[in-house]
């Protein structure tokens, strides 16, 4: 088996557990009897579960679209792990009011926390996707990020 990563965990647990029904999420022991069945490690799953914890602890506040606010400028080792394709997808993001600036900011803490060297834009997706998961009225923006993960001719952001 190869070496999975946290995101891997998290990716399983979102597709096995929390989207297609949340309300079959139990206690953690029942969560990770079934991630090591499922063949991951222990050290990983407990990466995994912080992972949440740190989101599920930082969720903004809601807040309306800041047009013209001022320009986010990525450190360098967000600069070093996310390409050129990732940062402008966040900003795509943010203009069009799929992501405000605090989500934004969430989403790269959460990316960030992944402990990946780089993090490819599929990989980003999904953190959006978790992330807008996690955030009381999101909907509508969730629902985008879906079409564009899960859909096959993904819709332009409007």
């Amino acid at each position: 088996m190869k070496e999975e990563s946290i995101l891997d965990v998290l990716l399983y647990l979102f597709e096995h557990y929390f989207y297609d029904d949340p309300d079959a999420v139990r206690d953690r022991d029942s969560l990770q009897h079934g991630l090591i069945q499922a063949g991951f490690s222990p050290t990983e799953i407990s990466k995994a579960f912080d992972w949440l914890d740190e989101l599920a602890q930082q969720r903004p506040a809601l807040s309306e679209p800041r047009v013209g606010g001022p320009v986010r400028v990525f450190v360098e080792a967000e600069n070093d792990r996310l390409d050129a394709e990732c940062r402008g997808f966040l900003m795509l993001l943010e203009q069009h009011g799929v992501l405000d600036a605090d989500q934004r900011e969430l989403v790269l803490d959460r990316a960030m926390a992944l402990d990946q060297d780089e993090i490819d834009l599929d990989d980003l997706k999904w953190v959006v996707l978790m992330v807008l998961f996690n955030q009381p009225g999101a909907e509508a923006a969730l629902a985008w990020m879906e079409s564009q993960i899960f859909g096959d001719d993904p819709e332009p952001v409007h």
